[in-house]
């Protein structure tokens, strides 16, 4: 199977209106965890990170990173690691709950007129950088269900 990619959060809309529960990794997380996880990356983009890595690291490591998967065009990462700080991703939460607010996270980013704040690991982001890299991390999780 080709590898999934998206140009944009909006252009994941339609994918992410017809996923269902069903296969997933191994061990993994179901996809109400994965939509509660993205949906969570679009909102500390707008409303902060609960906690960064040491400086030191997003000016070494994340940056790097960051650089790779730009111009790769593409991201590949640990799949089941949280975001530091955030709320615990439920098993149980109901699949359309964690959609909508997957969905509203990217409606609300679109609209976002607003400063952006630091990535926890890649530090200051342009608007582009933000939104490509975001693209990205919704097709290397929505990958494993398809």
């Amino acid at each position: 199977m080709a590898q999934l990619k998206f140009s944009s959060l909006s252009e994941a809309l339609p994918l992410i209106g017809k996923l269902e529960e069903g296969s997933r990794p191994a061990g993994g997380w179901n996809l109400s965890q994965v939509f509660r996880h993205l949906g969570q990356s679009i909102a500390f983009s707008m409303d902060g990170f609960p906690r960064l890595k040491p400086a030191l690291f997003r000016a070494t490591i994340g940056r790097l990173a960051k650089a790779k998967f730009l111009r790769a065009g593409a991201m590949s990462h640990n799949l089941e690691a949280p975001i530091p700080g955030a709320p615990e991703l439920r098993a149980d939460e109901p699949l359309a709950e964690a959609r909508g607010y997957l969905i509203e996270q990217i409606k609300r980013l679109e609209g976002h007129t607003g400063p952006l704040h630091p990535h926890f690991a890649y530090g200051p982001l342009s608007r582009e950088e933000l939104e490509q890299l975001q693209a990205m991390h919704l097709a290397n999780h929505l990958q494993a269900f398809l």
